[in-house]
């Protein structure tokens, strides 16, 4: 008798469960016809539904270059490419603790200011020959001919780099600037 009890209760959940089951799947039916359908409430005569994304701004993505790069390059002579926004041109006269960049073709001194913790930012500026450090640690990184070095900038002081600081006097490239705080 008991097995029998166990056996009817058994039955009774399995169709139970199988009721729902059908319910469920007969709702999202439903659901997905309405929705696929796309009509809206309201007027009847006003067309399918269109996703209000479709219709909105689209996505900020960043891609880090360096903004107005092409009037930089026109006006000054100077290739900005890429950065993370917290090392940027300025203008020297714009203020102290800046890194300044001297260079044979630009004359005078190519100045950029740092921000934040830490900064990177690439570039081509040729003919670079002595950099002044700020308050940051700074790093420089150059090329020469398929050659790259590194040089570490003394804080707050002018340090010689590219051919200033190579033994046959050759033209560096200045590709980076890093900073840390």
């Amino acid at each position: 008798m008991k097995a029998h009890v166990v056996s009817t209760a058994k039955s009774h959940r399995k169709r139970i469960v199988a009721r729902t089951l059908i319910t469920c799947m007969a709702t999202g039916a439903v659901a997905f016809g309405v929705l696929a359908a796309g009509t809206q409430s309201g007027d009847e005569g006003s067309g399918p539904a269109v996703s209000v994304a479709d219709e909105g701004p689209g996505y900020a993505v960043e891609d880090f270059n360096y903004p107005g790069a092409d009037r930089i390059l026109e006006e000054r002579g100077i290739v900005l490419k890429r950065g993370d926004g917290h090392i940027t041109l300025a203008d020297c006269a714009s203020g102290t603790d800046l890194i300044q960049v001297m260079a044979r073709r630009a004359g005078d001194p190519i100045c950029f200011r740092t921000v934040g913790t830490s900064g990177w930012l690439t570039m081509e500026i040729p003919a670079v020959y002595l950099v002044r450090g700020n308050d940051y640690a700074t790093q420089v990184d150059m090329t020469v001919g398929d050659e790259e070095k590194s040089f570490d900038i003394e804080k707050n002081t002018w340090t010689a780099v590219g051919e200033s600081a190579d033994e046959q006097g050759r033209e560096h490239l200045l590709v980076e600037i890093r900073t840390t705080k």
